[in-house]
C-alpha cells in the first residue's frame, strides 16, 4: 500500500544517550516525530521527520488564546516482532471530540494510525521492555496562526511525539493519597472539562500544588455546582467498590471520558460485578467508610493504568481505605489490563492494535 506520508529518517539515533532502566515520565523523546499542517480549509500531506524544535512566532494564536487539544496513549513491548498499541481507535475518537469542542478541524483515523505505525517501526528500539514501562505517545494539535485576535484560528499544526516512560506516580503501583479542595473546581457543565485541552490542566496546577504541600498526591475534584459530588482526580478517573458494587462518577459533561475508565467498566461487567455510573457524593463515600462498606478506591488512566487510593481527606476528616494497602480488585484490574497490553493475556475485547516490527 502506498504511504500517505512523507518519511525523513534520522542518520544517527540518540538512543545511546538514554538510560532505559531509569526512566522519568515524559523527559526524553524518540528519534522521530509526526507533523502535519492545516491551511486553506484542508490538512496537508503529513511528514515523519527527525524529532526537534519547532519554530514559533511571538504572535502565535495558541500562546494567547489556548486553542489546543492533545491525547495520551501508550505502546507496549510484546516481543522482538510485535509492539501493541492500546485502543488507538477510541483514543482517536476522543481526540476528534476534543477538536470539535475547541473549534479545531478533525483528523482522519487512517492518517493517525499510519503515522503511529511508521513511528513505532522506526523507533521500535525506544520501546522499553520491562513490565511497568511503555512508550508514551502524545498526539496534539494547536492553533498556529500569527494573529492577535480572540477568534478561531485559520491554521493549525498537528504533531505526534513519543517518549519511553516508567511509572507516572512516584508511588508506582502503591496506594496514593487524595484530598478535596475547599476553594477550587476543575470544570463546570457546559465548559471544557470533557475535552482534553491544555487549559484544563494549567488551571488545576495551583490546587494540586497545595495538595502536595499538605502531603497528598493529588486533588479529588468535586462538582462546581453543589461542591459535593465527586468527578475525577487531576490525572485520572476514580472508582469506588462499595459492598460488591463498583461505583464510578457518571459522565456529566465536566468529566473526561477515560479510555482506561471504560476498560475497567467493561471488565467489571464481564466479571459479574454490579456497575453503577452515577453521581456519588463525598459524604456518601465518607459514610460508606464509617459503616465498613467501602472496600476499595482506585483511579484509572493511561499514565498510571490503575492507581490504588489508600487515603482520602475532606474538610478535616480523613479515611483510610483497606488499611492503606493495595486492594484485590484494583490489583486484578491492573494485572488484567497490563497483561492484555503486553500481550500476555487473551485480548477478548480486541483492544490491542499489533504493530509488526523487527528489532
Amino acid at each position: 500500500m502506498t504511504s500517505m506520508l512523507q518519511v525523513d529518517k534520522v542518520t544517527t539515533s540518540r538512543i545511546q544517550e538514554v538510560d532505559m532502566n531509569n526512566l522519568d515520565f515524559g523527559r526524553c523523546f524518540t528519534d522521530h516525530m509526526f507533523e502535519m499542517q492545516y491551511a486553506h480549509n484542508t490538512w496537508k500531506t503529513g511528514q515523519i521527520k527527525p524529532f526537534g524544535p519547532i519554530e514559533i512566532n511571538p504572535a502565535l494564536n495558541v500562546l494567547h488564546y489556548g486553542q489546543a487539544v492533545f491525547e495520551g496513549m501508550k505502546a507496549f513491548y510484546v516481543d522482538e516482532k510485535q509492539i501493541n498499541l492500546f485502543r488507538p481507535d477510541v483514543h482517536h475518537a476522543r481526540f476528534n471530540r476534543s477538536c470539535r469542542r475547541m473549534c479545531i478541524p478533525e483528523t482522519s483515523y487512517e492518517v493517525f494510525i499510519e503515522a503511529l505505525e511508521i513511528l513505532i517501526r522506526l523507533d521500535a528500539a525506544w520501546v522499553p521492555k520491562k513490565r511497568g514501562t511503555a512508550l508514551y505517545i502524545r498526539p496534539f494539535i494547536f492553533a498556529n496562526e500569527n494573529y492577535l485576535a480572540a477568534r478561531v484560528s485559520a491554521t493549525y499544526a498537528y504533531h505526534i511525539i513519543m517518549s519511553p516512560v516508567g511509572a507516572y506516580y512516584g508511588e508506582g503501583f502503591n496506594p496514593v493519597s487524595l484530598t478535596t479542595s475547599p476553594d477550587f473546581v476543575r470544570a463546570v457543565p457546559g465548559g471544557t472539562g470533557e475535552a482534553k485541552t491544555a487549559g484544563n490542566y494549567a488551571a488545576s496546577f495551583l490546587p494540586a500544588q497545595q495538595a502536595q504541600q499538605d502531603g497528598f498526591t493529588q486533588v479529588l475534584w468535586l462538582d462546581a455546582i453543589d461542591h459535593k459530588y465527586i468527578e475525577e482526580v487531576g490525572t485520572m478517573n476514580i472508582h469506588f467498590l462499595i459492598g460488591d458494587t463498583l461505583v464510578t462518577p457518571s459522565l456529566t459533561g465536566s468529566v473526561l471520558s477515560g479510555i482506561t475508565r471504560d476498560s475497567v467498566i467493561q471488565l467489571a461487567k464481564e466479571w459479574g460485578y454490579e456497575v453503577q455510573e452515577r453521581k456519588i457524593s463525598i459524604d456518601e463515600v465518607m459514610q460508606a467508610s464509617a459503616d465498613g462498606h467501602l472496600k476499595e478506591v482506585f483511579g484509572s488512566g493511561t499514565a498510571a493504568v490503575i492507581s490504588p487510593v489508600g487515603r482520602i481527606a475532606h474538610k478535616g476528616q480523613e479515611i483510610t481505605i483497606g488499611d492503606g494497602k493495595i486492594g484485590q480488585l484494583a490489583e486484578r484490574f491492573h494485572n488484567t489490563i497490563t497483561g492484555i497490553q503486553y500481550g500476555q493475556l487473551d485480548d477478548y475485547f480486541d483492544w490491542t492494535h499489533p504493530v509488526s516490527i523487527h528489532i
